[in-house]
This record gives C-alpha cells, structure tokens and sequence, in this order.
C-alpha cells in the first residue's frame, strides 16, 4: 500500500536515480488587500541546481482559476524535457484551490505539492468566506487528498500531495533538491521571484 498518493500506471518520465531531473517549481506572492491578482511564478531548475527556464502568471485573489493558470504556464514552456512538477501549496491566492489531478493529468507530469505545517482543514473557511462557490472548492479540496507528512533527511518535517508518484518516489525527489530548511530549491527561487515581480509591480510588504 502506498500511503495516500495517487499512483496511476503509466509510462512515467520520472526516474529518481537520474542525475539530471528537471523540476518546475511553481509558488505565488500576493497581499489579499492589494489588489485582485497574484503573481504566480515556475522555475525550470535541473538537480545539479541550474536553472534553465521561467514561466509568469497570474491568478485571481479568492477565484477558481488557479488550476488553468498552473497548466498554462507549463505549456507557456513549450517543452518537453521537465520531469516533474513542484507546487508550494494547493490552495493559494485566498483560496484559489489547484486541482493536483487535473494539473498532473493535462500535462502529463508526476507532481508532488508540499506545505510546511500542520493543519485541521480549511472547510470551514471555505464555507465562511465563499458562501456561493464553496461546495466546488471543497469538492476539489477533498479531491487532492490529505497530506502526508513526510521527514526530510535534514530532520524537517514537510506535509505532502503527490500524484503520479508514490511516497519513496516523492522523498527521493525532495532530497535531491532541498539544501536545507524544508523548502526545495525550485520552489523557493520561484517564490522569490514572484515576490520579487509583485514589488515590483505593487510596492507593499509581501507575504
């Protein structure tokens, strides 16, 4: 038994052992009152930490266009050389919830989403803040599974979603590109770089 990911047989373009892995690493920077968007931001970044591509977005601030704008900045790419996807978070912009599965399945990629703390849930966020849409987010919510967590070689403690993966297969992975803390490389340069554009753009304290 695998622990609470979703695996589906097919030919996978993810082989853990290999030296050269490309990972798209996607995170976001927003200020709920700043404006309506936030900035999504991917990073193209190969294990020996080089990164050789980028791709920019925007998602709506408390909408449902995450999961579209996360598939269109993969085929923004146009490339067919990434082995996996690296997603900081399903549920991002205010509760703008990504479906994993349709991501993992349009285009094509193993994926594995990775948070950093405990949690008792969000449906009762969802519910209190989104009176009229919440049974589609919370539809897609219990669709991505429960996290598991899992313990970094360093001794950090990450919660985790993966598809297309199982849980050896996702650790293997974050050990190759976590160099300490608990958040991987290509997410943590993705997530400067969108913090760095939404400055940028609208000059405030960032989250």
């Amino acid at each position: 038994m695998l622990h609470g990911c979703l695996v589906i047989v097919i030919n996978l373009p993810l082989h853990v052992h290999k030296k050269a892995i490309r990972s798209l690493g996607i995170s976001e920077s927003f200020v709920k009152k700043s404006g309506q968007h936030s900035i999504l931001a991917g990073i193209v970044m190969r294990t020996d930490r080089i990164i050789d591509g980028f791709t920019i977005s925007t998602a709506t601030v408390g909408g449902m266009d995450a999961t579209i704008k996360v598939i269109e900045m993969y085929n923004a790419l146009k490339r067919d050389d990434i082995n996996l996807l690296m997603i900081n978070g399903c549920v991002i912009s205010w509760y703008n919830v990504i479906d994993l599965h349709k991501v993992s399945k349009e285009t094509g990629l193993p994926l594995v989403c990775v948070t950093y703390e405990e949690s008792d849930g969000l449906e009762k966020y969802f519910m209190e803040l989104f009176p009229n849409d919440y049974e589609a987010r919370i539809e897609i919510y219990h669709k991505n599974k429960r996290r598991q967590p899992l313990t970094l070689r360093n001794g950090y403690t990450v919660y985790i979603r993966c598809v297309m993966m199982n849980l050896e297969e996702a650790k293997g992975i974050l050990h190759k590109f976590t160099l300490q803390g608990a958040v991987p490389e290509p997410i943590r340069v993705a997530r400067l770089l969108a913090r760095s554009i939404y400055k940028s753009t609208m000059p405030t304290v960032v989250t």
